[in-house]
């Protein structure tokens, strides 16, 4: 009898640990969903991959004021845990928690491997917030918020210290689509291509020429007449009509390129990222980041409400049974005509009579959005690039 008591008892206590238990597990998650659904609703630019396992908090994050928030919240409810979470950056990085990209594009992957899926670009001389060091690559964070993975051999790790000295110092701006860097002022021997948008430390003036310095240390000749001064590449930048239908067109028949955000190659996207970067403003990376952003103009393919510069969004209405899927993207040029990536930088047109008459996108037109002179917290001038 005094067994069998002994066996209830102990069967009883096991059962409200473990009620307990699952009672803390669930409250934990419910929490911790809760701070993501806040802090981090895009994985694409926020890091929270948290478990709780066996009275431990597990996982990483780059979000430090959600991960404080977690830990108080959990403490004022007496739950007891282990914290095992990595906050990124990570210590190993030492000091060297910011990156200059040193290539005039670099490939920026979804994965830490070649074969990986191209999630977007960075132009040489972009800042970068490093986050973490998986063998040879790096998982980095660019201007725009956009996380994702880069060969080592693209970027140069620098400190916050010899961040600021950077951006203090002299430096020139690409405006050529695309151009060289010679080893000398005789433009004999390349050392290295560059694109439209690509920032370089300036060290002399000729008379032809700007020596410059890419930010691994290498040093070359440009010709002055495809670089400005950066101040003076900030100054005049400026969202125009002729300037964004000049930037757009100077793109015209370059490949379409998934992940792509230069010359070299683009996604419709990454088009609309790029015509925009090069005239002063950058915006957010993706078709169905971009269009949260802005004031909505149309939505009833009323071409005269739009403008130029407007975004044009495409996809899949919303049904009874699947929410709304933005998958295309476009800057409106006049004349009932638009400017896209699609197979290659094209302009395509919604009247019938028009040589490019675009049937397939008028099917799956959505809406308008209007960016230009827009202000919001993925909206900023490209001055905030380089502090």
């Amino acid at each position: 009898m005094k067994l069998i008591l002994n066996c209830t008892v102990f069967l009883s206590l096991f059962l409200w640990i473990s009620c307990q238990s699952h009672k803390e597990r669930t409250y934990v998650e419910q929490v911790s969903e809760e701070l993501k659904r806040e802090y981090a609703p895009d994985k694409r630019v926020a890091i929270w991959d948290i478990h709780y396992e066996n009275g431990v908090l597990k996982g990483e994050t780059n979000l430090k004021g959600a991960y404080e928030k977690l830990l108080i919240t959990l403490e004022s409810q007496n739950i007891s845990f282990a914290d095992s979470i990595k906050l990124l950056p990570t210590a190993d990085l030492g000091d060297k928690i910011f990156a200059l990209v040193t290539i005039s594009v670099a490939n920026i992957r979804s994965e830490p491997k070649h074969s990986a899926e191209l999630a977007t670009q960075a132009l040489m001389g972009t800042p970068l917030k490093v986050l973490k060091k998986q063998e040879n690559w790096y998982l980095v964070q660019t201007p725009e918020g956009y996380i994702s993975w880069v060969d080592a051999a693209g970027i140069h790790l620098i400190s916050e210290e010899e961040l600021a000295k950077w951006e203090k110092g002299p430096k020139v701006v690409s405006t050529e689509m695309i151009g060289y860097i010679y080893e000398n002022d005789e433009e004999a021997e390349p050392i290295s291509d560059i694109t439209a948008g690509n920032i370089l430390a300036l060290l002399e003036e000729t008379e032809f020429s700007f020596e410059v310095q890419l930010p691994d240390g290498r040093s070359g000749f440009v010709p002055k007449l495809s670089m400005l001064p950066f101040e003076e590449w900030i100054s005049s930048r400026e969202l125009s009509d002729e300037n964004l239908i000049r930037t757009a067109k100077n793109m015209m028949g370059a490949p379409y390129l998934w992940g792509g955000t230069s010359p070299k190659g683009v996604d419709c996207s990454g088009f609309t990222k790029t015509i925009y970067f090069l005239n002063g403003m950058v915006i957010p990376r993706d078709a169905s980041q971009q269009v949260k952003e802005g004031e909505e103009v149309d939505s009833e393919k009323n071409w005269a409400n739009l403008e130029v510069g407007d975004l044009l969004f495409f996809g899949r209405s919303a049904t009874a049974d699947q929410p709304e899927r933005v998958v295309h993207v476009g800057m409106w040029i006049g004349n009932d005509s638009f400017i896209h990536s699609r197979g290659l930088v094209r302009i395509s047109s919604f009247n019938p009579d028009d040589p490019n008459y675009d049937e397939y996108e008028l099917n799956r037109y959505l809406r308008t959005k209007r960016i230009r002179n827009k202000s919001g917290e993925n909206l900023w001038p490209v001055n905030l690039l380089i502090q």
